[in-house]
Order: structure tokens, then sequence, then C-alpha cells
């Protein structure tokens, strides 16, 4: 890259930075100037704009902000206070945001639970935020009454629009539309309990993640200045609301600025570019397969005729980036890493493909509180040297991602309802005796540039033949074959050998050629890293944010008793995958075959 190039890209960072730092700024945990005092100072600067755009119908931010003052007073008519938590179980719908905001405005902690949850994982997420109340919607009758056998205390159900428990929508209409006034939460600061967001859950239950009040304002206004939003931006959502990115984030970014969210049930592929250039969307929130979806789907008319000119999101893979703007025709994205509780994120500033974030030299100083530190994948642990203390991870290196636990908004951690599973997230001497830092489960790298980029989640990475193997590395190779839809690769253990061969689950569009695609693949990756087993799925297993779910993959593993789906295994003496029949099987659980 030449000087100028190089002084005009440093220039555009110190710029969005110093935008950044002007939204986030005032945010402390100190604070009395709370979540629902957001929302009140934006809805004051823009009571006649539209809030909302669903299904064909406008909300402005007055009404909103009196629908949700009719969930703050009827709450408190519930006899709830400050602090008391209520469940809300509810499908994607601008009711969903105003409940919440309006038991922010009572001082309350809302749940946010995942309303695809059903039996166990749904009473599991009731039961660990000790949820007071339940609030659900029209599509979840059928779980939540299911569920309530599970659910500890029995506590009461009100819907908006379904048929099971109390009708909250001709309650709501008995209460007044006029804010409770502030003083009803005095005494609460920044760093006091205002949502619990769930972890995805792909490998077990749920974890509540705590969310604090200056942690929710501070991640509604992450991505206002980033995505340089105005008050005549519309931001089409298609995530869900109970997810960080899209409910907290997306929301926070169309309505701490008197732009309008376009809120969507739930994605749709073949509908996306007639929402987006119907409702004139200007701004997307995306997580990566979201973009990976719509760049398999055939060509639409209105894939290039839309008004988007920017988006933020994370999770979108080096082989889907370019392809994705070139075909759409969206000037901007900011990728994004960081995790709902975790105290480590990086932003994309200037669009770098692949990367997402970095640490220029000029701004080392303040980002010392995160580190990238060696990591031994067998022992899944950071790398120690003789003084018991951790080792930084060389250039271009792939190391633990940490952050340094501290009483600033953009340090602390505040853990999950469970102390066992917040206790895992904790490492202790890591540069000094007594330090403690929140590990991220992630493998990063820093360039010498220092451009961040994601290599792995801890646990994904594996190793085989004494080489570490990343599945995200695979995956993209695999996604790179034609036919290929989806790859979705884990490790998995063959008796008699060390380490753990890889494993692919695929989907696919047309014809594949399994039983030549070793010779494909060879070409693309080192040989320990092709995978040894291959299985062909219908739809691809994900959770309602488009994760891959591994664990039950993981669990079934090669054995075609337990896999009632096409199965292949490489054959090393023909050099070519061949179907796992049950002869083979047993061969090579007994160590008949040698990689």
């Amino acid at each position: 890259m030449n000087p100028v190039a190089i002084l005009t890209r440093e220039f555009k960072f110190f710029q969005d930075a110093q935008l950044l730092k002007k939204w986030t700024g005032d945010i402390s945990p100190d604070s009395d100037f709370l979540v629902a005092d957001d929302f009140e100072r934006a809805v004051d600067a823009h009571r006649g704009n539209i809030a909302f755009r669903f299904e064909g119908k406008s909300t402005t931010y007055g009404e909103f902000d009196a629908l949700a003052s009719r969930f703050a007073n009827w709450a408190m008519a519930q006899g709830l206070k400050p602090g008391d938590c209520v469940a809300l179980y509810m499908e994607n719908r601008p009711e969903y945001v105003a409940a919440w905001a309006g038991f922010a405005k009572a001082g309350l902690v809302t749940a946010l639970i995942n309303h695809n949850l059903e039996g166990e994982g749904l009473a599991h997420c009731v039961n660990i935020a000790q949820a007071k109340l339940i609030v659900t919607g029209s599509d979840q009758d059928a779980p939540i009454r299911a569920a309530m056998g599970l659910i500890s205390g029995s506590p009461p159900v009100w819907s908006l629009g379904g048929k099971f428990g109390a009708d909250l929508g001709g309650a709501l209409e008995a209460f007044s539309e006029k804010r409770p006034d502030r003083s009803v939460r005095k005494g609460m600061l920044g760093k006091d309990l205002c949502l619990y967001v769930y972890t995805s859950g792909t490998t077990g239950l749920p974890k509540a993640a705590r969310l604090t009040q200056a942690r929710t304002q501070g991640m509604m206004r992450s991505f206002v200045a980033p995505c340089r939003i105005t008050p005549k931006d519309k931001i089409y959502i298609t995530l869900p609301l109970y997810h960080g990115t899209g409910g907290l984030c997306g929301i926070g970014q169309a309505l701490m600025t008197g732009a309008t969210a376009i809120v969507r049930r739930k994605f749709s592929a073949s509908a996306f570019w007639d929402d987006a250039v119907n409702e004139q969307a200007t701004a997307i929130v995306y997580i990566g397969e979201l973009c990976r979806y719509l760049l398999n789907s055939p060509p639409h008319p209105k894939e290039r005729a839309h008004r988007i000119r920017t988006g933020f999101g994370n999770g979108l893979r080096p082989e889907v980036w370019q392809a994705f703007l070139d075909r759409f025709n969206i000037p901007h994205l900011c990728e994004f890493y960081g995790s709902t509780e975790g105290n480590v994120s990086f932003l994309n500033f200037d669009g770098k493909v692949g990367a997402v974030g970095r640490i220029p030299g000029w701004l080392k100083s303040q980002f010392a509180n995160i580190a990238f530190v060696k990591f031994d994948i067998e022992t899944e642990q950071p790398v120690r040297g003789p003084d018991g203390l951790c080792i930084p991870a060389a250039v271009d290196e792939a190391g633990e991602a940490l952050g340094l636990i501290g009483d600033d908004v953009r340090q602390r951690f505040e853990g999950y309802n469970d102390q066992k599973a917040t206790e895992k997230k904790l490492l202790r001497d890591v540069f000094t005796k007594g330090d403690l830092w929140f590990r991220t489960g992630d493998l990063l790298r820093k360039d010498k540039d220092g451009y961040i980029y994601f290599v792995d989640r801890i646990g994904d990475t594996y190793r085989w033949k004494g080489e570490n193997v990343s599945t995200n590395e695979v995956g993209e190779a695999l996604s790179r074959v034609g036919g290929i839809k989806t790859a979705n690769v884990y490790g998995v253990a063959i008796p008699g050998t060390d380490g753990k061969a890889g494993m692919a689950a695929i989907t696919t569009e047309g014809e594949v050629d399994i039983a030549g695609l070793y010779k494909s693949l060879a070409a693309k990756l080192p040989s320990y890293a092709v995978p040894i087993f291959i299985r062909v799925q219908p739809e691809a297993e994900t959770t309602g944010t488009f994760k891959y779910r591994k664990v039950e993959l993981v669990a079934d593993g090669f054995d075609p008793d337990k896999v009632n789906e096409p199965l292949w295994m490489f054959d090393p003496e023909e050099a070519a995958y061949v179907p796992m029949t049950q002869g083979r099987y047993d061969r090579l659980v007994s160590g008949g075959f040698k990689f």
C-alpha cells in the first residue's frame, strides 16, 4: 500500500474512532442516566418520526413510547418492583421492543428468551432468571403450556395475542400511556442489571448473560457512528430481537437516532430484496450465514435495485465477503467481533476484507486491556512459561483473545446467572500474579499492520496428525466446491488414533461428486486438514442466529447405526471417499485403516 493510501486510511480510522467515542463516551456504571432515559430522549427529539415498519404498518416514536409506558404502568400494577425480572418470550414485532423498554422504565429486568425454545431449554431460561412473570406473543401457546410443569413457582403468564394465559392486550388498554416518573428508578445506576440475554446453546443449555444498564446503552449506540446513521435511515432487521446483534445493536442503531427499524418476523432469503426495495431500506444488520444464504440464492430482479448503503454484523467469512459486496452492490459493511457478555470487541472501520478490526500502532496503549496469548489446542488452555505466566502470541500467530477485567464500562464482565459458568470464563495470573482476565474462547490473530482476524472457536479447532486444524478453514474450502451449499466442520475421535479426525456435515444444491471430492479438497488444503468423513444432510442444523449446531453431530460421529443420512469416509487405500458401510465401520474402529 502506498504512503498516501496508508495516511488516508489512518485519518479515516481516527475520524471513526472519534465519532464512536462521541456516541459512547458518556456511558458510565455510576451514571443515573439509564436505558429508559436514552429511549425517552430519542422520543422527545423525534416524536413524529416512524420508529417501526412491520408488515406494512407504521409506528411513530410517540406511539412506541405510549405503548412502552402502558407496559411499565401495567407491570407496576402487578406488584413488580425495581430489580424484579420479567421473562419476555415473544416473536419479532414492535411490541417486543416496547415491552422491554417499558419494563426498563419501571426499573425491571427483562429476560429476552429465544422464541424458538421449548421444553427443558425454555424452562431453564425462565428458571435461571427467577422470572416473576412471563409475557408471550401470538405464537407461543403450545410450547409455554407444555413447559409450565418444569418452570419453578408457576409464574403467571400473560399473552399478547395468544390464547394461553391472561389477555395482555386487553389489560394494557386500561393503563395510562403517561410515562412513569423517573423517581420510580431512583437510586438505580448504570451498573445495575437491565437485561438477561442468553447464549445460543450450541453446546448445551443456554447461559444467561447479565447486561447492565450501561452495557445495554453501549451496545445500542455502538454502530451509529461506524455506519453514520441519521434520522433519514431505514434499517432492515431480520435477525431475532432476543439476540444482541439485532435486538440491541440493530434496534439501538435506529431508535437512538430517530431512524426507522424495518422489522421482519424472521429472515427469508426469497423475500429479502423485495422487502429491502419496497421499504426503501438504507442499512442492514447481518450474521455471516445470512449473507451466505443470500449469495447462494438464485438471482433476484431487485437484488441491485435497492438503496442499501451500509450494514453491520459479524461472522462474515472472507470467501463470502467480497462476493457479497460485488453481487449486491453494497458499498460498506462494518464487520465486528465481540460477544454479548464479553469485554473484548473490535470494529472493522475501513472495510478491509477478512478483518474484524484493527489496533493501529498509535492506539496500542488504548488497547492494553486486550491481549492474544499462545494457546495449546490439545489441553484447550493458554501456554504458560517457566514463571507460570502466559506468553503473548507472535505476529500472525493464532492465540486466545483475552480482556482485562476492570471497573471501566468497557472492561467489566458481569458474568452469568450461573457461578460455575462464570468461573470458566475467568483466567488468573496472566501477565502478573493476581491479575484477572476474561477468556473469549476464540482464537484470533493480529498481523503486522494491526489488523485482527478471527481464526476459530476454541473446541472447534482440533488436532490431527500433530497439526492444528481450523474448522473455519476447512469449511471455507468445502464451500468453494461446486454443488456444496453449506459445510459444518468438527472433529471426531477414532479409536486407536491420536487427536481428532475431521468430519463435515454438508448440504448440497445440485450434483456433488463425493467420490471425487477428496482430490478437489487436497488441492485446497494441507493433507492433514482434509476431512476423513462426510455426512450429507437435507438441511443444516442451526440455532436461531444461524450458528451451526455441532453437539448432536459429534455425538452421532461416523457410526452408520446412528446416522440415517448418506455417510462417506476417506479410504486411504483408494485415495477417495467411499460409502460408509457396517463392514468399513467395524474395520475402522478395530484399527484396520491407516491414515
